[in-house]
């Protein structure tokens, strides 16, 4: 199972709601493909989020959920067959026993037999749930399988086999979380935190970016998660303003801030925070500006995660205060600031979304509208909330704000009656940032 992951009944009581749900329909999800780093090492395995959330397991494998009477009735795995020489260089294979006794396999076969034992389950099927985008190969071969069981479809009298993209099940299911998975995205939260106050305490003069991302990472390791759950933005200075910087190669100057935005991975679930803090214990007038601002359009933000609100709501909170603060400090001309929500002109300055969902991925499943317009929250969902404000060296903003970039992210829970801030805990007020910095300066 998925280390640390959900238990074994939390994972037969997820297959049971959507065998629930299939009736006359097949939901198959193909291997993913083992990724090269080069030549012929490949990097650490990680399985389809999918696949992970039916069976915890770690390996490459097909799943299929079958509910009517067949030889594939039930939960079926397709997995590696145990192989002693190739078990001697990568590690033990739960093999057909394995997916069996220990996952809770109805069926197990051979890997390879995957799409042979789908084209016998899709007889009498009216549906076929794939798994798009796992592999091109995959994804090929599934058209042309579609196309054969339709072919003779007409001498049988059945209805043509209609495909659909299993993200219409998955998706939903996965978007709310249970009390079970709401724990382990605290515990997932809890170790970000301690390894960004760990970076605050620790950070020196001459320390790199990427000394900071090795620290962060070290820390998600020690606190018991496999890893980082995304490549981890540890970007100082003007580095700050590109969103997803991941090189890390620089040196954060005496008077820069630094942007982190890294998470860890606990039991296949995700952590996303980002914090910024000064390198030395002081912030500048024109930081301290826009922290501020960034902090007070995230605490609006915040207030606004609640059953029945939604994140275009959470991100028009924040966007207002935003907006008001750019014309207020310069960085938009004059005051009018509805022509400029209208305009898009703060987009050079604040140009993503201040929501996403976050579960096993760190860009998780879910729509965000339905049929009414934006999706209503509701209990069970987890989003962050990550305002900020980039000011590009090249601007044509204030000098004083040209190469800024300030980002403040947190985790949250939807609840019954309102919300958890999972991250509440990592310091966000700017005075109390100076006094942590200033102790592990002196």
């Amino acid at each position: 199972m998925t280390p640390n992951g959900p238990s074994p009944d939390s994972y037969r009581r997820r297959r049971e709601t959507l065998l629930a749900r299939l009736n006359d329909a097949v939901l198959f999800l193909p291997p993913v493909e083992e990724a090269r780093y080069s030549n012929d090492v490949h990097y650490r395995y990680r399985p389809d989020s999918d696949t992970r959330y039916l069976s915890g397991f770690e390996e490459p494998c097909s799943l299929m959920l079958v509910a009517r009477d067949c030889e594939s009735k039930g939960f079926s795995m397709f997995v590696r067959e145990r192989d002693p020489q190739s078990e001697t260089w990568t590690g033990r294979r739960a093999g057909l026993e394995g997916a069996r006794e220990t996952y809770g396999a109805d069926n197990a076969w051979a890997l390879e037999q995957g799409e042979e034992k789908l084209e016998q389950a899709l007889s009498g099927a009216r549906t076929l749930y794939y798994g798009f985008g796992r592999s091109a190969g995959s994804d090929s071969a599934m058209l042309e399988l579609v196309k054969r069981v339709n072919a003779g479809r007409p001498r049988s009298g059945l209805a043509p086999l209609v495909l659909h993209d299993s993200s219409e099940l998955m998706s939903e299911m996965r978007l709310f979380k249970s009390d079970e998975e709401a724990e382990l995205m605290r515990r997932s939260c809890a170790i970000a935190v301690q390894a960004h106050i760990a970076v605050l305490e620790d950070l020196r003069p001459g320390h790199s970016e990427s000394d900071i991302e090795a620290g962060v990472e070290y820390r998600f390791r020690r606190g018991g998660c496999s890893g980082p759950a995304y490549g981890t933005i540890a970007a100082a200075g003007n580095n700050a303003t590109v969103l997803h910087y991941t090189s890390n190669l620089g040196t954060p100057g005496q008077g820069d801030l630094v942007l982190l935005d890294a998470g860890g991975e606990y039991g296949g679930y995700a952590a996303d925070i980002t914090s910024t803090f000064p390198m030395s214990a002081d912030w500048t007038d024109a930081q301290a500006e826009l922290y501020d601002l960034v902090l007070a359009a995230q605490r609006s933000a915040l207030a606004q995660v609640k059953p029945g609100s939604s994140c275009d709501s959470v991100h028009q909170a924040a966007l207002g205060v935003l907006v008001q603060g750019m014309h207020d400090l310069g960085l938009l001309e004059g005051s009018d600031t509805s022509a400029s929500l209208e305009s898009g002109a703060y987009q050079p300055y604040y140009m993503h979304r201040t929501s996403h969902w976050l579960g096993m991925d760190v860009h998780d499943v879910g729509s965000y509208r339905d049929n009414e317009g934006p999706r209503p929250l509701a209990a069970g969902m987890v989003l962050t909330v990550e305002p900020g404000i980039y000011v590009r060296r090249d601007s044509e903003a204030p000098e004083r704000f040209r190469g800024i970039g300030i980002r403040l992210e947190d985790d949250v829970l939807v609840t019954a009656d309102g919300s958890e801030n999972l991250t509440a805990a990592l310091p966000r007020d700017r005075d109390e940032i100076s006094r942590i910095r200033r102790a592990a300066l002196s």
